[in-house]
This record gives structure tokens, sequence and C-alpha cells, in this order.
């Protein structure tokens, strides 16, 4: 590692190439949590019938590991703090990879439930973790865009989740069936989760640890270097900073979100709202039970795997639409688009379900309301990756006073996974009580509050530096 640590001008060369590396090393995390996120999709039904489970046991079974989501981003920052970043990625690698073992070899639901809880807590971390150290290593000029790789990670490891599943599936013939060595196909499922698991691992011990814990444990000397490294052009007024920024936040509190509204302030309100609404809209209805959903409306089990890939792709390919437009465009604006986008392809699934019809007991719809079905279903998740995806988590970063953001981010991520549960544990139960066509109905009055909710509460920070918007200008649009 080549510096002048003293704080002269640093050797830049391939200090853009070091950071780009270090930021997607350190996305791996966020692979981990899509991945997770959409490999149940495969396994879910096989886990239904192989356990006998009624409908409210197997969503609870899916949703169980977002409680421990939400545990393990709480306590996420409060350890990186103790013992560094690095080693909180490489806890958040043990427990994934253990859920992974844990899961392919439950003997029944309840195990089943605590090995997704153990591997819930990881991911929990690592969605942290991942997009709060690409943030504190790279440089300003660049720290948009690499943070954006948080969120580009995170679809395709979805993407790797249902072509992995939809690939074991179709070997065994079905979820439910041997595939190698006599083991199921959707233990198989679970197992393909400890190669990331154990890649995220690896890189946690080559990875150079973030400069703002180097500075808060008093290794300055070290922290220079890394900043130096990363490109920095003076490390040590840099330090300077970083020091002062920790002093300040050192002071922080609860009490600094405290206000007369239910007890917080409003602009707070505001962004658990908003983390909230992203799920409410019911995204994860599709990347936890799309493979089921297809299998209902009259797809082969492989036409229904193959569609879930598909789904994923488009996943991936609108979020770099976000990336590409966030700063031209605006937050405030693509939300309010993809509200109305939502809403349309949400309507549209919505009346299609409400021509189906069981056949015993299995959910039918006429052909030409399945393609229907499919479209709405599609142009939901182009609109929803394009912009309420990726969107929310930048406003959350920006939307708060530097006072507030620790303890407002950590409430707004609670938030966001709590209704991610509530969403993934209610939709197989209620699915199966009032039908199809009301569940995404739900869904479509979820996005139309939301495009009133951003019309009326949410500024627009683009542009803006996060210093020249004060918390009495945030809260003059709350």
């Amino acid at each position: 590692m080549s510096a002048n640590a003293a704080g002269g001008t640093p050797r830049t060369n391939n200090s853009n190439g070091k950071v780009i590396a270090a930021s997607v090393s350190a996305a791996v995390g966020a692979f981990l949590f899509g991945f997770d996120s959409a490999v149940i999709n495969g396994a879910v039904d096989a886990i239904g019938s192989g356990f006998e489970l009624n409908p409210f046991v197997k969503g609870f079974t899916v949703a169980i590991a977002l409680l421990g989501c939400a545990v393990g981003a709480w306590y996420a920052g409060q350890l990186a703090d103790r013992i560094g970043r690095k080693k909180v990625m490489l806890v958040g690698a043990v427990m994934f990879g253990a859920s992974s073992i844990g899961a392919c070899f439950a003997f029944s639901v309840w195990d089943l439930m605590l090995w997704r809880v153990i591997g819930g807590m990881g991911i929990g971390v690592a969605s942290v973790i991942s997009p709060a150290y690409i943030s504190e290593i790279a440089p300003a000029r660049m720290r948009g865009a690499l943070t954006s790789v948080h969120q580009l990670a995170i679809t395709i490891g979805i993407f790797a989740a249902l072509l992995s599943d939809a690939v074991i599936a179709n070997t065994a013939g079905d979820a439910s069936k041997a595939a190698w060595w006599g083991m199921t196909a959707w233990r198989w499922m679970f197992l393909v989760g400890v190669v990331p698991a154990v890649v995220y691992g690896a890189l946690s011990f080559v990875l150079p640890e973030s400069p703002r814990y180097l500075v808060r444990v008093g290794d300055t000397h070290e922290a220079q270097l890394v900043l130096a490294d990363m490109g920095e052009r003076d490390p040590e007024a840099k330090v300077g900073e970083i020091r002062e920024s920790i002093g300040q936040e050192d002071r922080t509190s609860f009490a600094d979100i405290a206000g007369p509204r239910l007890g917080l302030r409003p602009l707070v309100w505001v962004g658990i709202i908003l983390a909230g609404l992203q799920q409410l809209v019911g995204i994860n209805a599709i990347f936890y039970y799309s493979t089921t959903l297809w299998k209902s409306v009259g797809f082969s089990e492989s036409d229904s795997f193959k569609t879930s890939v598909i789904t994923s792709v488009i996943n991936v390919a609108f979020t770099f639409v976000a990336i590409l437009w966030v700063d031209r465009f605006g937050r405030r604006l693509l939300l309010l688009v993809g509200s109305v986008g939502m809403t349309v392809g949400l309507g549209l699934a919505s009346a299609a379900f409400f021509t189906a019809h069981k056949v015993h007991g299995d959910v039918t719809l006429p052909h030409a309301w399945g393609i229907v079905a499919l479209i709405g279903a599609n142009l939901f998740v182009i609109f929803f990756a394009a912009t309420w995806g990726p969107i929310v988590w930048v406003l959350l970063g920006e939307m708060f006073p530097n006072t507030q953001r620790s303890y407002a981010l950590a409430i707004g991520t609670v938030s966001n996974w709590l209704c991610n549960f509530l969403v993934s544990v209610s939709f197989p139960w209620l699915s199966d009580r009032i039908g199809l066509g009301y569940m995404y109905g739900i869904y479509a009055a979820f996005a139309v509050i939301s495009f009133f909710f951003v019309r009326s509460k949410i500024p627009e920070t683009a542009g803006h530096e996060l210093e020249s918007m004060t918390g009495e200008t945030r809260q003059a649009h709350a």
C-alpha cells in the first residue's frame, strides 16, 4: 500500500479500481439479503406439503426470518462500532451459512423456523453493514454510484436464488422429489446459500477496515493509509473530519428523535411510513410466492419457475433505471411515477384474479386473464424496481438531520422489516380466505396511498448537500 499518510498528495494509481473492488466485495452482503429473500420461493410449496402445514403456519415459516432481520438490523450498527465492520461482516456470513445448513437438514417445521430466524439475523446485519461500509470507504465523488451497488446486488441475489431454485427443481422434476444423494430438492435450495456465505466470509478477511472505525478506536495512521489507498486526496484532513463527526454522533441519543406525535418527531414518522409503504404495496408477495402463484393459475411447475426467473431479471434490469435517473429527475418525481405505475399493475392483477375459480382446490384463470395477471404483476415489478425499491433508501439516508439520522434510520429499517413480515405472513392465509383478487386490490390501495403520501409529505432532496437542509426545512414538508 503506497500513500503519503502524513497528508501529502497520495498515489492514486488504481485507487478507483481498489475502491470499486472493495465496494463490490462488501455488496456480497446485499447479495445474501436478496438471495435469502427469494430462495424460499421455490421451496415453500414442498415445505408446506412435506410438513403438512396450514396456510397460516406456511406463511409464518416464510416470514419468520424477517423478525430475525429486524433484530439483526437494529443491533448491527452498535456491534460494528464495538468490534469493527469486517468482523461484523464475518458474523453475518457465519450466521447465514449456519442457517443454510440447518434449514437443509431441518427435521420439523419448528426446527426450520429456528434456522430461518438465525439466518435472518445474519441478513439483517449484512443489510445494514454493507451500505454503511461502502459509504465510509468511498470518496465523495464516487459515493452515490457505489452505494447504488448495494441495491443492485440485492436484485442480483434475488435472481440467483430463483435461478438456482429453477435448476434444482427441474433436475429433480419437482421441488418435493429427490435431487441428489437422496435429498429432496427443496433442501438443496437452502444448501446452495452456503456458497455466497463462504464467499462473503472470505472477503471479510481481505477487505480493508473502515477508516471510520479505525479513527474511533484511535488507529489514525492506519485510517490515513486506507483513505489514501482509496483515493482520498488529503487523508489527514479527512481523518480530522471523521473524528469531529464521531464526536458529534457520540453525543446523540434517542431523545434527539423524541417529539410530540406519539413520542416521535413528525419527520421520523414520515420516514417510518415511507419505509413501511415500500413493503405494504406487496412486492414480496411476488418474490416469496410467485412460483406458487403461477402454478395456481395453470402454469406447469417448470414454467412457473421460469416465469419467476424472468420476473427477477426484470427486477435487476430496471434497478439500473433508478441508478441512472435518480439524480437527473429527482427522488420525489420518480416515486410519484412509480406509485402510478404500481397502481396500474396491481389493478390489472386484481381484476384478473377476480375472474378466477377453483377446480379441485386449485385456482384457475381463463387463458386471457392469466396473461393479464402476468402482465400486471410484471408491470408492478418494473415500476417498483425503477422507483420505490432503491429510492426509498436514498431518501431515508438524506431526509434526516445529522443528529437524528442513526436512530431514525434504525427505526425506519425496523418498520420496513416488520411490514415485510406482515405482508409475507398474511399473504397465503388471507388469499386462501378472501381470494387473490382482493389481496392484490389491497396492495393497489396502498399504492394509491403511497402517491398521495409522497405528494403531501416528501420533500425533494436531489441536488442538496445534507448539511444545507436543516431539520426545520425538512419538517416544513412533513
